[in-house]
C-alpha cells in the first residue's frame, strides 16, 4: 500500500461563501434503483451462502425505471400504465448442478422491498419488474474464484472510493431534514406524504436556504385546501428538523412548481414521480453516504448492486468513509478529513496501490506527524474488508453501510 498524507484544501467547505448539498429519499426514481439492485445482490449473496457455501460473481449494479402514465387526482387518481423496472447484471447462474432461479429471486426481492418501503406503490399493479441478468464473463468468475488460493478476496475491478468527515452543518441539515420526512413511523403523521422527498440545501454565508420536492398522495386529500395544509405541514417539520442542527437563519419552501389557482399541485397517486414524470437510474442518486456533495471530494462509481466480497467499486466507498470517520474520532488535532482509495483489478482488496489521505489540523504541525496513527487506522480498515461482506450481506438493510 502507498499511503501518502497530506494536509486538507483550505479553506474548509464549511468557511467557503455558498455551499450546495442535495438528498434524493428513497422513494426517487434514482433512489429505487439504486435500492433494489443492492437488495438484489444481498438476495443472491443469500442463496449462494444457503445453496453453496459461499457467495458466488456477480454484479447487478445496472437498474432503469422506466416511468409509467398516471392520472393523480385531488380525492382520487389512477395509474393508466405501470412503470418498468430493468435489473441488469451478471451472475453466477448454476453451480454443481443447482441453477440459480433468478427471475423469480428478482421479482420477489424487488416485490417485497417495495411493499415494505412504500405504502401506496403497489409491486403488482403498478410496476413491471423485468430482470436481465445473464452469466458473468468467464475471466471474472476465475478471478472471483482466485481467492481461495490467495487468501485475499482480488479486487473485481480498477476503482475509486472516497470518504471525508465529519459532516458540515449543511450536510446534517440535509440529512435530517429528509429523514424525518422520510420515516417509517412517520406514516401516520404524514398519511399524505410520499416517500419521493428530494432535498436541496444552499448555505450562501450564514443563510440556509431548502428547496424540497415532496410528492403528495392526491388520493388522501380531498380539496386544494387539504392539499395547501399538507404542504404547510411538510414544510413546518423540515424547519423543525433543520433548526435542530443550527442556529442559522433557515429558510423552508416546498413544491415551488405549483401554481394552486391553475389547479398545477404536485401530488402523485403512489407516492413516487417514477408513476409518470421522472425515469430513474442507478448510480445517478445519492453517494454511498446518502449525499451528493459537489463541493467535496466525490466519484461517479456507484456502489449499489456490486457484490460485497470483491468490488471495490462497493468496498473502498465504505472503507473510505470509515478511515475519515475513524481518523476525526480517535486522533486528537484532527479536525477533518478526506480519503481516496484506488484499486487495481485482480490485486489484495487489502492493498490498494493509493490511499490518499488529507488532515485538517488544529494547530499548524505538519500532517506527516500523524502519519502512524493514520496508517494504523487505514491498515485496520483494508484489513476488515476480507469479511466486510458479513455486513453488508447479514446485517439488517440499514445497518449495511451504504444508504440511499
Amino acid at each position: 500500500m502507498d499511503l501518502t498524507l497530506r494536509g486538507a484544501r483550505t479553506p474548509p467547505v464549511r468557511e467557503l461563501d455558498v455551499e450546495v448539498v442535495e438528498r434524493k429519499g428513497r422513494g426517487h426514481p434514482d433512489s429505487l434503483c439504486d435500492a433494489l439492485a443492492e437488495e438484489l445482490s444481498r438476495t443472491l449473496c443469500r442463496f449462494y451462502l444457503d445453496r453453496f457455501g459461499d457467495i458466488h460473481h456477480h454484479n447487478v449494479d445496472k437498474a432503469l425505471l422506466f416511468a409509467g402514465a398516471a392520472r393523480p387526482e385531488l380525492g382520487g387518481g389512477s395509474v393508466l400504465s405501470p412503470m418498468r423496472l430493468y435489473l441488469v447484471g451478471r451472475a453466477t447462474l448454476a453451480h454443481k448442478g443447482v441453477v440459480v432461479p433468478i427471475e423469480a429471486l428478482t421479482v420477489e426481492t424487488t416485490a417485497a422491498w417495495v411493499r415494505a418501503n412504500m405504502k401506496a406503490l403497489d409491486p403488482e399493479r403498478h410496476m413491471e419488474i423485468c430482470p436481465l441478468i445473464r452469466a458473468g464473463s468467464a475471466d471474472l468468475a476465475e478471478l472471483f474464484l482466485r481467492q481461495a488460493r490467495r487468501g485475499a478476496p482480488l479486487a473485481n475491478d480498477t476503482s475509486i472510493g472516497v470518504g471525508f468527515a465529519p459532516l458540515t452543518e449543511l450536510e446534517t441539515i440535509v440529512v435530517r431534514v429528509e429523514t424525518t420526512l422520510n420515516a417509517l413511523d412517520a406514516r401516520d403523521t404524514f398519511p399524505a406524504l410520499g416517500e419521493d422527498i428530494k432535498v436541496m440545501g444552499v448555505r450562501r454565508r450564514d443563510r440556509i436556504a431548502l428547496t424540497i420536492a415532496s410528492a403528495l398522495l392526491g388520493g388522501l386529500l380531498p380539496d386544494m385546501r387539504a392539499y395547501l395544509d399538507a404542504k404547510e405541514r411538510v414544510r413546518a417539520a423540515a424547519l423543525d428538523a433543520a433548526r435542530s442542527c443550527t442556529a442559522r437563519d433557515v429558510t423552508v419552501e416546498v413544491n415551488t412548481a405549483d401554481d394552486p389557482s391553475r389547479g398545477s399541485i404536485y401530488i402523485t397517486v403512489t407516492g413516487t414521480s417514477a408513476e409518470a414524470g421522472d425515469d430513474g437510474q442507478a448510480g445517478r442518486g445519492n453517494r454511498a453516504n446518502g449525499l451528493i456533495t459537489p463541493y467535496r471530494p466525490m466519484t461517479l462509481e456507484s456502489a449499489a448492486g456490486k457484490n460485497p466480497v470483491s468490488h471495490t467499486g462497493k468496498l473502498y466507498q465504505i472503507a473510505a468513509q470509515r478511515i475519515a470517520d475513524a481518523i476525526t474520532t480517535e486522533i486528537a488535532g484532527v479536525t477533518a478529513a478526506e480519503c481516496c482509495l484506488v484499486s487495481r483489478i485482480g490485486q489484495a482488496i487489502d492493498d490498494p496501490p493509493i490511499a490518499d489521505v488529507a488532515l485538517e489540523l488544529e494547530d499548524r504541525s505538519s500532517p506527516a506527524s500523524y502519519a502512524p496513527d493514520v496508517e494504523r487506522i487505514v491498515r485496520r480498515e483494508l484489513d476488515r474488508l476480507r469479511f466486510g461482506w458479513r455486513d453488508l450481506v447479514l446485517a439488517p438493510h440499514e445497518a449495511a453501510g451504504l444508504s440511499h
